[in-house]
């Protein structure tokens, strides 16, 4: 086994320079995925970053360790490039939750509602949407647009939908949609855990429910939770999150101890299962086959990738005028501090 990965690890390296091509991985794939993009001078990453990272590559290929829906954001921010996935199939719940025709219809449904959505959706229901945002950047665009008086739809993960309207005030409809990882945390088995560890830390994903979210220490991305790992006094900290975090997590805080937050009740076989299937799709010998074959590739309709790119852009000319860092995946940092919302949410 150990030395089928050593080969196929040699083989994905040298395609790789064959196919002028870098590696970006999310961190939710596999351990030895994030390993290799790193050694291979790719990158490891939220899924915008992972996005920003190949269109400022000078790779001619990109080949995205991720969800769909992260392989077509790569495609709209570098429409000339070449863009392959081990998997076309992996694809992510909040954008499953949200399909193009439904959001349509909720949109026509409210004209007078300004539609903003989170970056886990398809490139059609970006191209609909008038704002994109990663809620590192979602507070700021939701209270600008609530400042100057704006009704919103927002769509689709309904806990983060819930978390930014707390904040802000501001008038918004939720989608029902949601994260089958994040909304699968259990407040009451946290609270137990809590218990049996008074000195850790709760850092938290914002896409969880409201019960978990209550808990924290630290609210944030994959990305601000990486740094909470490594920087926070606490030698025990306990995590609300994918667990693909956690190899990040141990190489960065090695001392640390992490405990992965319970998914489930007590009468459950499993009780910290939270791993997104989808991001498992992704390994080692369909991403050699992707760089040998050439395929899969994502292919977007030009208008489509055309018009998301309009409010995609948007979103990054927002952030651009207000000197603030974009970041996927719930990064809620606000500019007072590192951790904004350090203390119970």
């Amino acid at each position: 086994m150990i030395e089928q990965q050593r080969t196929l690890t040699e083989r994905i390296r040298a395609l790789l320079e064959r196919e002028q091509a870098v590696l970006v991985a999310h961190y939710y794939v596999a351990a030895e995925l994030q390993d290799l993009a790193e050694q291979t001078g790719g990158c490891v990453a939220d899924s915008l970053e992972m996005a920003r990272f190949g269109r400022d590559s000078p790779a001619c290929t990109l080949v995205v360790a991720g969800v769909r829906f992260m392989g077509e954001t790569a495609k709209i921010l570098s429409p000339h490039k070449r863009v392959l996935m081990p998997d076309l199939a992996a694809t992510c719940s909040l954008d499953l939750s949200c399909p193009q025709e439904a959001f349509n219809a909720w949109c026509d449904a409210h004209p007078e509602r300004i539609a903003v959505v989170y970056a886990n959706t398809s490139a059609a229901v970006k191209a609909r949407a008038d704002w994109v945002v990663t809620s590192s950047i979602g507070l700021d665009i939701v209270a600008h647009l609530h400042a100057r008086g704006e009704k919103m739809l927002w769509a689709p993960d309904r806990h983060l939908g819930r978390y930014i309207q707390s904040k802000t005030g501001a008038d918004m409809l939720l989608w029902k949609g949601a994260c089958v990882v994040h909304d699968e945390f259990k407040g009451i088995e946290l609270k137990l855990l809590r218990a049996e560890h008074p000195d850790a830390k709760v850092l938290v994903h914002p896409e969880s429910p409201a019960s978990v979210v209550d808990q924290a220490d630290v609210v944030g991305s994959t990305t601000q939770l990486i740094q909470a790992a490594q920087t926070l006094d606490a030698r025990e900290m306990i995590v609300a999150t994918d667990i693909g975090v956690l190899h990040k997590m141990h190489t960065v805080a090695p001392n640390k101890h992490f405990i992965a937050a319970p998914t489930a009740g007590q009468s459950a076989t499993c009780k910290s299962c939270a791993h997104c299937p989808w991001m498992a799709m992704n390994g080692l010998s369909n991403l050699a086959a992707a760089l040998e074959n050439g395929a899969p590739e994502i292919q977007l309709d030009a208008g489509i990738a055309e018009q998301a790119r309009i409010s995609l852009d948007r979103m990054l000319d927002f952030a651009a005028a207000r000197g603030k860092t974009v970041r996927a995946s719930g990064d809620l940092a606000r500019d007072r501090t590192l951790f904004a919302n350090v203390g119970p949410a």
